[in-house]
């Protein structure tokens, strides 16, 4: 079982508005922080496990009576907890600053527990509170951390955590190739792309392009041998690459469908599913087109289905082997555009199984 996203959030100023003195110790001091109950029901819906980590200075000493405390803190636990809203944990340090206690904020001794390595996913993991020793205890424990402020708000915090970069970088070494490649899904960018063959740069270009992320990619291929290792390694590191970039792929469309290129017409039909298949229609009457070797375009798109994880349907006709071989890359880049596209709930899979 994988270890679990884990969110660690702070009470006074994250979850209710901290007055002048610093102390939630009455009821007519006690207010939500805006946007707080939504952003968390979304959060728990998305997975995350919630775990409050909040110091309270002197707690339980004759200036700050435990009674004092513990009203105010029913009181939000009710409220949260009505809205669907549940703590695995609640962590109170009731030390003073100048004690420098091991488990007060930064230290991490309240939550050691979570440091092992079933503890928590530290890619998901993250602090959310309002103080600069937030992001510190964020720091220690090696995950984000989002400070509540005048930029930062609970419905950004949210946009953050569910709607990740989504980039990557794969380095595929082999002794026919050396490939270098990196994309970014929400990042559209001129294509910067140097396999070795003109014409093959030109149409993973097209991919880029028409399928609205960002590109890098550079090969150094056994091209006196020929083309075939540097296509499919590169169709094979490109797909990984999009693969890794996807995550869990929530809110992302997942199905794309065609375009025309003068006389010719590719039409593509895609499923990110997570599992991989090819099918393709169409013939060339060229052996090559710009260096590039006719046969190896489906075996491109086909390494590539197979490193994404996707279901790929290309067809292809008309009278010029360049028009017809461009469409394929267009109308495929086209495809990945649309399934790529965060067009659902953050929170969710589009997939009635819960997961792709």
């Amino acid at each position: 079982m994988s270890a679990p996203a884990v969110l660690f959030v702070d009470r006074d100023g994250t979850l209710i508005q901290e007055p002048p003195d610093q102390q939630i110790d009455a009821y007519e001091k006690f207010a939500m922080v805006p946007g707080a109950i939504s952003a968390l029901r979304r959060l728990r819906e998305a997975g995350y496990r919630l775990v409050m980590v909040s110091n309270q200075d002197g707690l339980g000493t004759a200036s700050f009576p435990q009674a004092a405390f513990e009203g105010p803190q029913r009181l939000l636990l009710d409220i949260l907890a009505s809205e669907g809203v549940l703590f695995d944990e609640i962590l109170i340090d009731p030390t003073l600053p100048d004690e420098h206690a091991p488990t007060r904020k930064p230290g991490v001794g309240l939550v050691r527990h979570y440091l092992g390595a079933d503890g928590m996913d530290r890619r998901r993991s993250a602090v959310i509170g309002d103080r600069a020793t937030d992001l510190e205890f964020a720091a220690n424990l090696g995950i984000a951390g989002y400070r509540l402020g005048s930029d930062l708000d609970w419905p950004a915090v949210v946009r953050a955590l569910l709607r990740p970069a989504r980039h990557a970088r794969v380095e595929r070494r082999t002794r026919e190739t050396d490939i270098v490649v990196e994309v970014d899904l929400d990042t559209p960018a001129r294509p910067a792309v140097a396999s070795g063959i003109g014409f093959f740069d030109h149409m993973l270009e097209q991919l880029g392009v028409h399928g609205g992320f960002a590109l890098a990619l550079r090969c150094k291929g056994d091209l006196e041998i020929d083309e075939h290792h540097t296509v499919e390694d590169c169709a094979l590191a490109l797909g990984q690459a999009l693969r890794q970039a996807l995550g869990e792929r929530r809110g992302i469309g997942r199905y794309g469908f065609t375009t025309p290129m003068d006389e010719a017409l590719a039409q593509a039909a895609l499923d990110l599913s997570g599992r991989a298949a090819f099918v393709f229609e169409g013939g060339f009457r060229r052996e090559r087109v710009g260096g590039l070797a006719t046969e190896m375009v489906p075996h491109f798109f086909r390494s590539l289905a197979e490193a994404l994880g996707a279901s790929l349907h290309l067809s292809v006709r008309g009278d010029n082997d360049h028009h017809q071989v461009e469409a394929c890359f267009k109308a495929t880049g086209r495809v990945l555009r649309q399934a790529f596209r965060r067009d659902g709930d953050e929170a969710t899979v589009p997939s009635s199984k819960g997961v792709l």
